[in-house]
């Protein structure tokens, strides 16, 4: 048996020597193509190609990994390989270890700089004044729905949208105490409502505080008396408290969707998305106007989502997400007939599903 162990560790010494190569060679190739957009003064982060390599792995894979894992090691491959190309720093909503935190390490991997922003502008504002290449902020929750801050900022600022990407959240109660012995719990507003119905059954008594994120909730918990936070398990790991209590959230079906916003545009790879934000007259039947050019070329709208738009009472933004890239004929021939119709159109950009 010892010997049979020992032949097959050879085997994997082997591959892993190979591997090694392969790895280095396509590092090499990686520096060049860094050097080629740097010259063209294009963007590093490149989400069609992304898109492109996963899809094509996933029907390449015939195990016996599961294609989840193929994924997850090219993540760190490809965050390897950005890093070489240009050293990218990526906003996202902080302090350490917030979901925005663990989302855009999840997207980007291991091998950028992370720079944590106070707020969602904030993260917006180190993108545009180029502090940052990109950001990772949240628009929209699968329980409490869209992230307002993150479409207000949307209409205001001139980024793009450049990938989306979702990811399921857990909340978890970390705190220094028992149970019986808290009398406050800290988090963000979102996740203190995903987490409604567990702190009514378990922590009726306690005391429920909001604050900006669930990272700050972490600082407070760690330092005040009697007090906890709902939070990650890397926040939980980060500032060393201890998980009382392990998926609190009401509903097991948990899930944030968030953009990686930026300045390059996204070619198209046949499965894309397009976010759009309009604004129409004050007059019956304006709104179904508005949608009509998206039957008459038989786009499939995903979302719909109104926002007031803060100009004058009772104005309003729509929010639509469309199937297909902006640079389809049928997309941009509906998007032109849109904008003849609407007071205001802005394409917030096109990127892989």
């Amino acid at each position: 048996m010892k010997k049979n162990i020992e032949s097959l560790r050879r085997i994997i010494d082997s591959v892993d020597k190979t591997i090694l190569e392969l790895l280095n060679k396509r590092a090499q190739v990686s520096l060049r193509i860094g050097k080629l957009k740097l010259d063209k003064g294009t963007g590093i982060y490149a989400a069609d190609r992304e898109k492109k390599i996963l899809m094509q792995l996933a029907k390449l894979n015939s195990g016996p990994l599961s294609t989840d894992a193929i994924e997850s090691i090219y993540r760190e491959i490809m965050s390897s390989m950005l890093a070489l190309e240009k050293p990218l720093k990526i906003a996202y909503l902080g302090p350490e270890a917030t979901f925005t935190h663990l989302a855009a390490m999840k997207k980007f991997g291991s091998k950028v700089t992370y720079v944590a922003a106070d707020s969602i502008s904030d993260c917006f504002s180190l993108v545009e004044k180029d502090e940052t290449d990109y950001g990772v902020v949240p628009v929209e929750n699968s329980i409490e729905g869209a992230v307002t801050h993150t479409l207000d900022m949307l209409c205001e600022t001139d980024l793009n949208i450049c990938s989306q990407f979702i990811l399921e959240v857990s909340h978890n109660l970390l705190s220094k105490y028992p149970r019986s012995k808290i009398k406050y719990v800290y988090s963000n507003p979102q996740i203190l409502a995903q987490c409604r119905l567990w702190l009514q059954t378990n922590l009726a008594k306690a005391e429920l505080v909001e604050v900006s994120s669930s990272s700050r909730a972490a600082l407070i918990a760690l330092k005040q008396k009697y007090s906890a936070c709902i939070a990650s398990t890397l926040a939980a790991r980060i500032y060393k408290l201890p998980i009382v209590a392990k998926s609190i959230e009401d509903s097991p079906h948990n899930i944030t969707r968030f953009f990686v916003i930026g300045k390059s545009e996204v070619s198209p790879t046949g499965d894309d998305k397009t976010s759009v934000v309009f604004s129409i007259q004050d007059r019956v039947g304006a709104l179904h106007d508005m949608l009509v050019p998206f039957k008459k070329y038989k786009i499939n709208l995903t979302k719909i989502e109104s926002r007031p738009s803060k100009k004058k009472a009772w104005d309003y933004y729509f929010f639509l997400d469309l199937a297909g890239h902006q640079k389809e004929p049928r997309i941009k021939k509906a998007l032109e007939e849109l904008n003849k119709k609407c007071k205001f159109l802005k394409i917030l950009g096109s990127y892989p599903c």
